[in-house]
C-alpha cells in the first residue's frame, strides 16, 4: 500500500466536521479506530503484531527478541482539533518506509519494529507522552492511576472501558533492552526548514519545557452589583499573568503560553470564584526557562495580592533537556548526505517527543519533514505530499544503513 492510500484511508478518523481539526483522545472510540488502522497495517505485511502492557502498538519484521533493533515510528492521537500530521506522520512514513526497502530489495541483518505509542500528545489526562513514560519508567504506576480527564474518569477507568488491563501498566525494560536504535520521524513544529529550503532535517535538542497549573481563588459575587472596588476577581490577575508571560518570554527569547483556563462558577452575569490557567513554557535551556517560570510566577503573586485573590502554582509535568544521540545523530546525517554530498540541517525544537522520553534509555533521533507555514497543534497543520514522500525516502535511506548492515 502506497504511502498516499494509507494517508487517505487513516485521513478521516477522529476529524471534527465542525473545526476541520482531529480529536483523537487516548482510549476513545477515534483511537481505537486509529489502533485498528495500525493493526490491519501491521497485519497486511506479514508483521508480528503486539500491544505491550502500557498499550503501545509494535509490529515486528524479524525477532525483537534478538536484540540491537532498529525502531521508527510516533503517535496517532492528537490535541484538541489538532492537525492531521503531527504523529500520524512518522507512523504512515514508517509503514512506507518499509515497504520502500521491500520494494529496494534490501536484506534486513537487525530487527526492525514500527510503533504507536499511546497517549503522546496528554490531551485527555493532561500529561504528555503516557504511553512512553511509562515504558521508560519515568512515570510511575501510583502517579499514572493518579490521572483525570475532565470528567473525572481515572486512566485506569478509561483503559479498562477501551478493553485494556490498567493493573498491567508499568516500566518495560525487557523491551527496551532490545532496542538498539530508535529514530522518529516527525512534521516539523516551525519554520526552520523553510526558511533554508531544505526538505527534511535532523534533530539536535528538544528544549526543556513543562507545564504549571496556576489557580487563581477570589470570592463569587454579582457582576452587575457589586462594586468595582469590592470585588476580590481572580479573572483579573489571571488575565494580567498571561501578559506577563508574553513579556518574561520575550525578554529572553523563549516562548511561554496559557492555552487553557477553567473557570467557576462559569457564569455570564457571575464573578468568577476560581480561575484556573495552565501554564506551558519551553526555552532553549534550563537556566533560561527557570528565568521565565520564576518572573511569571513572581509577577503572578503581586496580581494576586493587589486584587485581593489567593494563588496556588503547581507542576504538573516537566521534561529536562534533551540531547540527542550524537553518534547516531552524525550517523543519520552521513547517511542522507551520502550520495548526495549535500549537508543537511540540524535543528533544534521546543516540541516535546516520545523519542525525547526515550533518550535517556536508548539510542535516539529524529527527522523532520518541512512544514512550509511552520503552523502546529491546529487544523492548519500541513506538509506537502512531495516533502512528505522525501520523508519517506530519507526514513528508508536511514532504516537500511541501520539495520541491513
Amino acid at each position: 500500500m502506497s504511502f498516499h492510500s494509507m494517508w487517505a484511508e487513516l485521513l478521516p478518523v477522529g476529524r471534527s466536521s465542525v473545526s476541520g481539526g482531529y480529536r483523537r483522545y487516548a482510549w476513545t472510540g477515534a483511537d481505537a479506530d486509529c489502533r485498528d488502522w495500525f493493526r490491519q497495517q501491521a497485519e497486511a505485511r506479514g508483521l508480528a503484531y503486539e500491544t505491550d502492557r502500557n498499550g503501545n502498538q509494535w509490529a515486528w519484521l524479524g525477532d525483537p527478541a534478538a536484540g540491537d533493533a532498529v525502531v521508527t515510528g510516533s503517535h496517532l492521537d492528537s490535541v484538541p482539533d489538532g492537525g492531521a500530521f503531527d504523529g500520524p506522520l512518522g507512523v504512515v512514513s514508517a509503514f512506507a518506509a518499509l515497504d520502500e526497502l521491500r520494494g529496494r530489495g534490501a536484506r534486513l541483518t537487525r530487527p526492525l519494529g514500527i510503533v504507536n505509542f499511546g497517549d503522546e500528545e496528554g490531551a485527555r489526562f493532561g500529561l504528555a507522552c503516557v504511553g512512553s513514560r511509562l515504558t521508560a519508567g519515568a512515570l510511575t504506576v501510583e502517579q499514572a492511576h493518579r490521572l483525570t480527564d475532565g470528567d473525572g474518569v481515572t486512566l485506569p477507568q478509561a483503559m479498562e472501558a477501551a478493553g485494556y488491563d490498567p493493573d498491567s501498566i508499568g516500566p518495560d525494560p525487557e523491551r527496551l533492552a532490545r532496542i538498539g536504535a530508535f529514530v522518529e520521524l516527525h512534521v516539523e513544529q516551525g519554520r526552520a526548514l523553510d526558511l533554508s529550503g531544505d526538505r527534511v532535517g535532523i534533530a539536535s535538542a528538544i528544549w526543556p519545557h513543562g507545564r504549571w497549573r496556576f489557580d487563581f481563588r477570589g470570592e463569587a459575587n454579582h457582576a452587575g452589583t457589586t462594586r468595582l472596588a469590592d470585588r476580590r476577581d481572580p479573572m483579573m490577575s489571571y488575565a494580567e499573568t498571561v501578559l506577563a508571560a508574553r513579556r518574561e518570554a520575550e525578554l529572553v527569547g523563549a516562548v511561554a503560553t496559557f492555552g487553557k483556563i477553567g473557570v467557576e462558577p462559569n457564569g455570564v452575569n457571575a464573578i468568577p470564584s476560581l480561575v484556573r490557567g495552565w501554564l506551558d513554557s519551553r526555552a532553549a535551556d534550563q537556566a533560561t526557562l527557570d528565568t521565565v517560570v520564576t518572573g511569571i510566577e513572581k509577577a503572578a503573586r503581586e496580581y494576586a495580592a493587589a486584587h485581593g485573590v489567593d494563588l496556588g502554582v503547581e507542576r504538573e509535568s516537566f521534561t529536562p533537556v534533551v540531547e540527542f544521540d550524537h553518534a547516531l545523530r552524525d550517523e543519520l546525517a552521513r547517511l542522507l548526505g551520502r550520495d548526495t554530498e549535500l549537508k543537511v540541517p540540524v535543528l533544534g525544537t521546543g516540541a516535546g517527543h516520545d523519542a525525547g522520553i526515550l533518550s535517556g534509555r536508548v539510542p535516539t533521533a529524529m527527522l523532520f519533514v518541512r512544514n512550509p507555514t511552520g503552523v502546529s497543534h491546529s487544523p492548519a497543520e500541513y506538509a506537502a505530499e512531495d516533502d512528505c514522500v522525501a520523508g519517506v525516502s530519507a526514513l528508508a535511506d536511514v532504516l537500511e544503513g541501520l539495520a541491513c548492515t
